[in-house]
């Protein structure tokens, strides 16, 4: 059979996030929020078919297409042009988006989609940057766009892009209740402001929850859980008062909202005890999709790459 895909496409794929615990400190002069968080990638994936082209250009297909722009103010052309800019390379690409993760859920997919394009045209073009290399042009792109090129479980401090490994023995299983109507971060980071006027915090993460992590635990985990925007993404978003309040009725050790939101994320104690959850909550209706996953994943990896015909 001939393989529909074109001779030298690179195929990469990225994970979604949920933060195990966000803490927002204190707006700065800067006007940003330092972070302190932890996150963990799931098996959730933004998939990049990089094809060589005359120009940079993004095409997307999948979960919430209408909803993601292909211009340069998509995050995997604008990583596309860095790396090009970074490295003197005069060469285009077509990136073939295929999105899983939901668009404007707070899992990350944007930044999962830039991670897996820096990597697919690093490897397309032959520029042969180090990991670490790629890591500081992800930084340039926004926050969470590190993380996806690790995965696996990191604490993020900063603005959450300045990653140490944070070790996670075992797996986590996790139910996901998608809202469509996405929220931005910046409309969150709004609304927490608003919610916290004349505070000052300093953000940290608990050493019980890394313990938690260390000891492979789900019960332990579930009562370290945190999210300091959570409030304000229930304020814009009140659907999420029936998510969780579905939640409450099922077996779920813990939910939270997943970074700025609006999908909600509850830790299951097992897979088996998951797929029960993620049933009820279908029942309940409260949600446009639920989702069975689990983490730690892996970040940013090269899936398979086609090469040209000798």
């Amino acid at each position: 059979m001939t393989d529909p895909r074109p001779a030298g496409a690179v195929h990469v794929r990225a994970p979604g996030k949920i933060n195990l615990s966000l803490a927002v400190g204190s707006k700065g002069e800067d006007g940003y929020h330092p972070l302190a968080t932890v996150f963990q990638a799931v098996t959730l994936y933004e998939e990049v078919l990089a094809v060589p082209d005359e120009v940079i250009r993004v095409s997307v297909t999948g979960r919430h297409t209408d909803r993601v722009p292909t211009d340069s103010r998509n995050l995997a052309h604008r990583a596309a042009t860095l790396l090009a800019e970074a490295t003197g390379i005069d060469a285009g690409v077509h990136l073939q988006i295929t999105k899983g993760v939901p668009t404007a859920g707070g899992m990350g997919g944007g930044s999962a989609d830039a991670a897996a394009a820096l990597l697919a045209c690093d490897l397309l073009w032959g520029t042969g940057l180090a990991r670490e290399e790629l890591g500081h042009l992800a930084g340039e792109l926004g926050a969470d766009v590190p993380f996806a090129l690790t995965g696996q479980t990191a604490v993020g401090l900063g603005r959450g892009d300045a990653l140490t490994p944070a070790l996670a023995r075992g797996r986590f299983h996790w139910v996901l209740a998608i809202i469509e109507d996405g929220l931005t971060t910046p409309e969150v980071f709004r609304a927490w402001d608003q919610l916290n006027s004349g505070a000052r915090f300093a953000p940290r993460i608990s050493d019980a929850l890394m313990q938690a992590l260390v000891a492979g635990d789900p019960r332990r985990l579930a009562g370290h859980l945190r999210n300091d925007l959570q409030i304000a993404a229930i304020e814009l978003q009140p659907r999420l008062r029936e998510v969780f309040a579905a939640f409450d009725e099922t077996s779920a050790l813990r939910a939270l909202v997943s970074g700025s939101g609006p999908t909600v994320a509850a830790l299951a104690p097992d897979h088996a005890t998951a797929l029960a959850i993620a049933a009820a909550v279908e029942q309940a209706d409260v949600a446009d999709e639920v989702l069975v996953v689990s983490g730690p994943a892996h970040g940013a990896r090269l899936v398979e790459s086609v090469r040209d015909s000798e």
